[in-house]
């Protein structure tokens, strides 16, 4: 017996307009229409990359038009499957050979005599499967979401919190990785010697070739070795020498390189050692205007063991600034492949009078920002800006 509406309960239970609000602002976590929009477009052209790359790989260049388009699905096709494990490939396959299927079926009589029609909709087994796909794909994606997130704040733990406070200088950093981890480095530490007077301050910014998991275990690898490596009572050039052995060990041959800027800071002195291995040369802006730049030092480190490193030093006069980046940052593209280039960094860190460390490189962010819009970021992006007072 049915049981009787309680009117109650009905006047309780909110609109449906109310309800579908509620529904679309769970889907949407509260995004407008044109966030969403920049979101998809966003992920979509990561996706297209992701394909698109494996698919350039495989085409020769004397197709001809006919045979280079037919080539092109054909690859994409199979960028697709290789993605996918054989079980779940047979599903896909199963599921769009339905989709081209027509419906159908056939009729038979039993024994009475009877007439029974069987019929069968493909296309909504079509659908069954691809659904079924999504979820073990989503399955996948929460797994590894959960691991690459554990991996993010270990990852965290191993670079610096808040700047350390400097006599003589003022520091701030920043970094933005492509994916959810990263090959990109920076620290700021002191490195203690034989007496108070011998105590020096660490920078270092590093870039591992490559990005995501590979890169974050081998920047792992060297925060390890500076850490421990800056124990030694050596200079900086035989510290650069020794970590390069040790990355040796772990670069496949010199495939996983890492580009490394690394100095010492004497407070007493206002004296800055550096090492530049192969990375990007850092701007140092005088507070006269002059532009100087930190060239001096090697081959990046983990390509030739017996490399030697060669360090210089420069002094930091009131009002200099210290500029040390990533190609990540100059190298950003926006939506029609066109670099971020140094010439529009010194456009906006040209007259820096006034501001801090950290305003600067809000400044400097903003402008990347505004240059980049919704072009999927490629790379890791990291800063380290120092002011000398």
């Amino acid at each position: 017996m049915a049981s009787a509406p309680n009117p109650q309960a009905e006047a309780a239970r909110p609109p449906f307009s109310v309800r579908m609000r509620r529904f679309w602002q769970r889907v949407t976590e509260g995004m407008a229409l044109g966030q969403l929009w920049s979101q998809f477009e966003t992920e979509a052209r990561a996706s297209y990359r992701l394909y698109s790359a494996d698919v350039r790989a495989k085409t020769p260049e004397d197709l001809t038009p006919r045979g280079r388009g037919i080539h092109l699905i054909k690859e994409f096709f199979w960028a697709v499957m290789e993605k996918l494990s054989p079980a779940r490939r047979v599903l896909l396959l199963a599921a769009l050979i339905m989709l081209v299927l027509p419906s159908g079926g056939f009729r038979y009589h039993d024994a009475s005599g009877d007439l029974h029609v069987v019929e069968f909709e493909f296309h909504f087994w079509a659908a069954a499967l691809l659904f079924l796909l999504l979820m073990l794909e989503i399955a996948d994606r929460v797994v590894m979401k959960r691991d690459l997130q554990i991996a993010k704040e270990i990852q965290s733990w191993l670079l610096p919190g808040a700047p350390p406070q400097i006599p003589g200088l003022s520091v701030a950093y920043i970094t933005r990785p492509a994916n959810t981890v990263a090959g990109d480095y920076y620290d700021v530490f002191p490195r203690p010697g034989k007496t108070n007077e011998e105590n020096r301050v660490v920078f270092a910014v590093a870039d591992v070739a490559g990005k995501s998991i590979p890169a974050a275990m081998l920047m792992a690898t060297f925060q390890a070795s500076l850490k421990t490596l800056s124990t030694a009572q050596v200079a900086l050039p035989e510290l650069a020498a020794n970590m390069n052995k040790y990355a040796c060990t772990n670069s496949q041959g010199g495939l996983r390189f890492t580009t490394a800027f690394m100095a010492e800071y004497d407070t007493a002195r206002h004296a800055f050692t550096y090492i530049n291995a192969g990375h990007n040369n850092p701007i140092l802006l005088r507070s006269t205007g002059a532009v100087e730049r930190l060239d001096v030092g090697g081959l990046p480190l983990g390509i030739m063991a017996e490399s030697t490193y060669q360090s210089a030093t420069v002094t930091l006069n009131a009002g200099d600034w210290l500029f040390i980046f990533t190609d990540g940052l100059v190298e950003a593209e926006n939506s029609r492949a066109e670099e971020y280039g140094e010439a529009r960094l010194f456009s906006v860190i040209g007259n820096p009078a006034g501001l801090s460390p950290a305003e600067l490189l809000k400044r400097m962010m903003a402008d990347l920002d505004l240059f980049v819009g919704n072009t999927p970021q490629h790379d890791d992006v990291t800063c380290m800006l120092l002011k000398a007072a």
